[in-house]
């Protein structure tokens, strides 16, 4: 009889320095190394003036990029069972930003 290997207990603990943020901007520049997330906040003062102010930029691996994409794609699919599709603003022709 062969056992596997024995799964390690996992221990989440927070940082000193950890914080939670709301974020309704998130910008993504990729590279061949790896994944990089800028959230931010937007705020549109006028109708002809959009501020973004970022406060955190993550680099992922792309192994994790792809795990959170695993993630979040699960989640939203439970979250849309719960309460209905969660609908996209039509994207126009200039740049992408949200």
């Amino acid at each position: 009889m062969t056992t596997g290997p024995v799964q390690p207990k996992i221990h989440l603990t927070n940082r000193d320095d950890y914080r939670e943020n709301y974020a309704n901007s998130v910008q993504m520049r990729v590279s061949l190394w790896d994944f990089f997330l800028l959230f931010g906040t937007v705020n549109q003062s006028t109708p002809d003036s959009v501020t973004i102010q970022n406060y955190q930029g993550i680099f992922l691996s792309p192994t994790q990029a792809k795990a959170l994409y695993n993630l979040m794609q699960q989640n939203i699919k439970q979250y849309e069972a719960a309460f209905g599709e969660i609908r996209l603003e039509a994207q126009s022709a200039g740049p992408v930003i949200q």
